[in-house]
Formats: structure tokens, sequence, C-alpha cells
């Protein structure tokens, strides 16, 4: 998992703007996901960080 964390995230945010403007998802949907989950993001990144820093 050494250093696919950002691009994984990269594509996902990507995907959900492309989705939003292909009218798929309407933009505020995809804010209310985002609002929503902005704290399993954190967890994410320190989740990667702590096992970066253990190899």
């Amino acid at each position: 998992m050494r250093g696919t964390f950002w691009p994984i995230v990269l594509i996902i945010v990507g995907g959900l703007l492309l989705l939003s403007n292909l009218g798929i998802v309407p933009l505020g949907e995809v804010k209310a996901l985002l609002a929503k989950w902005w704290p399993l993001i954190l967890i994410l990144i320190g989740v990667s960080a702590l096992l970066k820093r253990s190899r």
C-alpha cells in the first residue's frame, strides 16, 4: 500500500466530480457526502501515516 493512498483519493474525488459534471450525481449530493464523511478521510490519513512510520 506504499504510495497508493493519495492516488486513490485523487481517483475517487475525480470520479465524483466527473459524475457530477455528467449530471449523474448532483454536486449538492457530492458536497453532502464529503461533509458527512470527512472525519473518515482524516482517519485514513492517520492510519496511512502510522503504517508508513512502522515500516
